[in-house]
């Protein structure tokens, strides 16, 4: 949950974009107030050492060109990056006249690596604006305020990050931008981080050898940050190097700040569309989680995506087919098993109800589906309780994958109905009036870890969610009823009585069809040229549990006992 520190910060924030009003747009609110937040917490950071890096640029810059004098610079810092304009946030304040100047004079001071990120938030128009709007000093005034201070001292990395998501929430919401895009709740993060590591024990006993961890839709970085927090509780000793990718430049720009702030390398996390242009191809990961976005249409990126799947089937990403254009969730599934280590890797994915069942035998989705069942990559599916997220309220799922299954998951897929397990908010934010307890992430991990059958946990054969699906035909037949046959004296099949079964894989076809289809329509057939291997997964209906019907009796009773009641109250009416 989010703390009060948390909370007063960001509001405190939040509450700058008022004098912004009436000059800007509540749209362009988030593009002034956002990077301006990310400046002032480098500021905030780099402020013990500011001098110290001063002292060392003006002792070697005139006999050392930038890529030498580099190292020097952040060994001074402390961090891997620092930078080297004589301002603060503060000192711009002591000259207003030229302070539009300066403040561009300090956004250039910054170290190559770390102006790459911020010129992704385009602050440059905004400053222009604000000057003509005479609100520049106003607004960067708000922001050295002693209640403003975002030193680590005060806000930790982790505090940094729910600050930073709490604004984009805000700002998608006055713009109706989708903020679920930005942000995933942090207890669905610690879920999926349980789900990841639990199986797992080398990393979770102490191994020296750093790991990788990716995320293709990394918004924010929310979920790798979370991820390697919440891995070091579990053990301290552990290395997590993330990676991502994200679509969104002032997104890919917090998150790129946030790697900085951190130690992390900023150059791991891409600024580009994953679908269109994947700018980790052929590398592979120990660890990958994401939060794609929810029945979001790909046809800007069909094009690429296509060419992709036509031009290199299984050596690409979508070899195993392409989902309909509608929805490209699927497409996000596809591009983090292809960087699955052949050693073994582990995924962990959040999607909503129309991957498990959506399109019919032979469709894109459901050859998607074959492809990672028949390859025995998936452990489980965990239905998460519904008002989970900030910007929808449908029903979601994690899917759990692996390539290095334990010997008793080999071949099995599990269930775990999570549906019930949340507590409600006392505060709605947005669409998210739920979450998900501690005890019941604790409940969900141990029923995962433990792989056994319970009220909420079933275990299932593979081919459990795969089918035949048959044509059955029949014989045209003239007008006086005789079977019309082709040159070889077989019966041609009549188009309008045309019909499909769809028959469990773990049943033999013809004895269904004998069994099924034969005593009602005897002179049937199946033609074997059409038969199609389907999956699909009705999760509800594994966890469906049949309630007796009350007795009519004791219905009529009880309707007879409210007409008595109600007209009791209309008597008591018109006696007034």
């Amino acid at each position: 949950m989010i703390n009060i520190n948390i909370n007063e910060k960001a509001n405190l924030i939040w509450a700058v974009a008022d004098k912004l009003r009436g000059d800007f747009k509540q749209s362009e609110y988030g593009k002034v107030i956002l990077p301006l937040t990310v400046l002032r917490r480098l500021d905030c950071v780099l402020e013990d050492t500011k001098n110290k890096v001063l002292a060392k640029y003006n002792e070697l810059k005139s006999i050392m060109d930038e890529e030498v004098l580099d190292p020097f610079l952040r060994d001074e810092s402390g961090y891997n990056f620092y930078n080297t304009s004589k301002y603060t946030f503060k000192t711009l304040l002591d000259d207003a006249d030229n302070i539009e100047a300066n403040l561009k004079d300090y956004i250039n001071g910054f170290s190559k690596n770390a102006y790459e990120i911020i010129e992704k938030f385009e602050l440059d128009v905004q400053i222009t604006k604000l000057v003509n709007s005479e609100l520049l000093y106003i607004v960067l005034s708000e922001f050295v305020k002693p209640e403003a201070d975002l030193h680590p001292d005060k806000v930790s990395n982790i505090e940094m990050g729910y600050i930073f998501e709490e604004l984009i929430r805000k700002f998608s919401e006055i713009s109706n931008e989708t903020a679920g895009e930005h942000y995933t709740p942090r207890e669905v993060i610690k879920l999926m981080v349980n789900l990841l590591f639990i199986e797992d024990t080398e990393i979770l006993t102490g191994s020296d050898t750093p790991r990788t961890i990716y995320d293709p839709a990394c918004g924010t970085g929310g979920m790798l940050t979370a991820a390697d927090e919440y891995l070091k509780e579990l053990n301290s000793e552990a290395k997590l190097i993330p990676f991502g990718q994200e679509l969104n430049g002032e997104t890919y720009a917090v998150c790129g700040s946030d790697m900085l702030i951190k130690g992390a390398n900023a150059n791991n996390i891409k600024h580009g569309d994953t679908l269109k242009n994947d700018m980790y191809a052929n590398v592979k990961f120990d660890y990958m989680l994401s939060n794609p976005p929810f029945g979001v249409e790909w046809k800007k990126q069909q094009k690429e995506v296509t060419k992709e799947y036509e031009k290199l089937g299984y050596e690409g990403r979508f070899g195993a087919g392409l989902p309909r254009v509608s929805d490209g969730a699927f497409l996000f599934l596809q591009t983090l098993i292809s960087k699955m280590k052949p050693e073994g890797s582990r995924i962990a994915i959040v999607l909503n109800g129309s991957p498990l069942f959506t399109g019919d035998a032979g469709s894109g989705e459901s050859n998607i589906r074959k492809w990672i069942i028949e390859n025995d990559w998936l452990e489980a599916i965990i239905s998460l309780p519904t008002n989970l997220f900030y910007n929808t309220g449908i029903s979601t799922y994690i899917w759990v994958l692996s390539n290095k299954k334990k010997p008793y998951r080999k071949g099995k897929i599990q269930l775990i109905n999570a549906i019930n397990m949340y507590e409600k908010m006392r505060k709605s934010l947005g669409e998210k009036r739920q979450e998900i307890p501690e005890w019941a992430i604790e409940e969900i991990t141990r029923t995962f870890g433990d792989f056994k059958e319970s009220d909420i946990s079933k275990i299932y054969d593979n081919n459990e969610f795969g089918y035949n699906k048959i044509v059955v035909e029949r014989p045209l037949r003239d007008e006086e009823g005789n079977i019309i046959t082709d040159k070889q004296g077989n019966p041609k099949p009549d188009a309008k009585l045309r019909d499909t079964e769809s028959i469990p894989l773990k049943e033999d076809i013809y004895e269904y069809f004998e069994r099924e289809v034969k005593p009602y329509v005897p002179d049937a057939w199946i033609d074997e040229s059409k038969t199609k291997i389907g999956y699909e997964i009705h999760f509800t209906r594994y966890f469906y549990e049949f309630t007796i019907p009350r007795q009519s009796n004791e219905v009529m009773t009880e309707i007879m006992n409210m007409e008595t009641e109600l007209q009791a109250v209309l008597g008591r009416l018109f006696e007034i």
